[in-house]
């Protein structure tokens, strides 16, 4: 077997770690702190406020969605780089409001404008990592969205123990904010002579753009792909955004309880992430989607029924590494699969699956969490959304095989 490539990395990789950690910390931060926000805030989740719970990342997400449509003109007008870290600016100054809202109203617009800066990053990030790295671009995509994990894992830990000493999750919370600002500093700072990011040479016109959209828009194959990111991200943030309050209602009422759930579920991601960023060939990539997801479900299925906290973080831990390659993984396959679309405003466009993907099925978790009286049954979600994500890729890899053996008939 040819052996990969050894991996290199550059101040813009570095940037990209960065963002990715900053916009995770700032995705769970809040969840981590759910109940707490939720009854200093006047919505306690205990009394069916659930729905105003997972309410607060579907508010999150239609910004998120536009600023994703958008970033794409963007990007073509003043380069990646520059409109990456403007992105990562705006993210913060959300974050900081968040941190100092007085109501339940005033958490939500925060969030809304902080997440106009995170769709940008959403939109341009894998295609940002992707210019950098032409050749074999699946093992750096999936490396550098592990830094995701990484900025769940460490927010969480961090902040749960923190609260348990008595810590305000406001504080916690404006923390986060700074580390935004690194990021945008590593983007925006003027690059050194001969290290510049590989922008294209001339802005693009928006027309272009558009017409590179449309082109995606337009083509069959590429709405199976759209599918499995809404289904993937949905999967995926169900998990990371109400495990904590579920360790809270029905095993222990301890943030630190809930943030080290949370903490087992991304130290699976950083493993599966950062695992198969060295490991996995960019041909295997419909193998590990597939088989990642049937993983994923045999283990899924038991969270409605474990009682044991224990039992509880293993299975965290296992469904993080059944869950870690879904996202980077489908974006670059997809990318595979469709040479003739331009990279860049397909990793926007599938993103703007996953992002809602992740919004609704939080959504409906938590509205599931009320109507049956509590999460367990709400848990049946997820297994769902994996089995649909095995069956769309599956069919693409069958296509795919149908269609070489065509081909090689004389």
């Amino acid at each position: 077997m040819k052996q990969s490539r050894a991996m290199t990395f550059g101040r813009y990789d570095y940037a990209a770690f960065l963002s990715f950690f900053a916009y995770a910390s700032g995705s769970v931060a809040l969840p981590v702190a759910l109940v707490s926000v939720a009854r200093d805030l006047g919505f306690t989740l205990e009394e069916g406020g659930m729905s105003a719970g997972g309410a607060l990342h579907l508010g999150r997400t239609i910004p998120m969605v536009a600023a994703m449509l958008m970033c794409g003109f963007a990007a073509g007008r003043w380069g990646k780089r520059r409109t990456f870290g403007c992105a990562v600016v705006m993210m913060a100054l959300g974050i900081l409001l968040c941190a100092s809202a007085p109501g339940y109203a005033a958490l939500m617009a925060a969030l809304m404008l902080a997440g106009i800066g995170e769709g940008v990053v959403e939109g341009l990030a894998t295609p940002f990592v992707q210019d950098l790295h032409p050749v074999e671009p699946g093992r750096y995509i999936n490396f550098t969205h592990s830094f995701w994990s990484v900025g769940v894992l460490t927010t969480v830990l961090v902040s749960g123990g923190l609260m348990s000493l008595g810590v305000s999750w406001r504080v916690l919370v404006g923390a986060v904010s700074g580390v935004s600002c690194i990021a945008a500093a590593l983007l925006l700072m003027p690059s050194q002579k001969g290290r510049e990011y590989p922008e294209h040479p001339e802005p693009i016109h928006w027309i272009t753009v558009w017409g590179r959209t449309s082109k995606i828009l337009r083509t069959p194959g590429f709405w199976p792909f759209f599918a499995a990111m809404f289904v993937a991200g949905g999967g995926e943030f169900c998990l990371t955004f109400w495990c904590a309050s579920f360790i809270q209602l029905n095993f222990v009422d301890s943030a630190w309880a809930g943030g080290v759930g949370t903490a087992f579920f991304a130290g699976g991601m950083v493993l599966g992430r950062t695992g198969w960023g060295y490991l996995i060939r960019q041909h295997q990539l419909k193998h590990l989607i597939v088989w990642s997801a049937i993983g994923g479900v045999i283990v899924t299925l038991f969270f409605p029924f474990v009682t044991d906290l224990w039992a509880l973080f293993g299975l965290l831990f296992l469904s993080g590494i059944a869950t870690a390659p879904f996202w980077p993984s489908v974006q670059s396959y997809c990318a595979d699969r469709l040479p003739e679309t331009d990279a860049t405003m397909l990793f926007i466009i599938l993103s703007c699956a996953g992002i809602p993907g992740c919004g609704v099925f939080t959504w409906l978790m938590g509205w599931i969490g009320n109507q049956s009286g509590g999460l367990r049954t709400a848990f049946y979600l997820i297994p769902a959304c994996y089995v649909t994500l095995a069956a769309l890729i599956g069919y693409d890899w069958w296509k795919s095989v149908r269609g070489s053996l065509i081909r090689e008939q004389p």
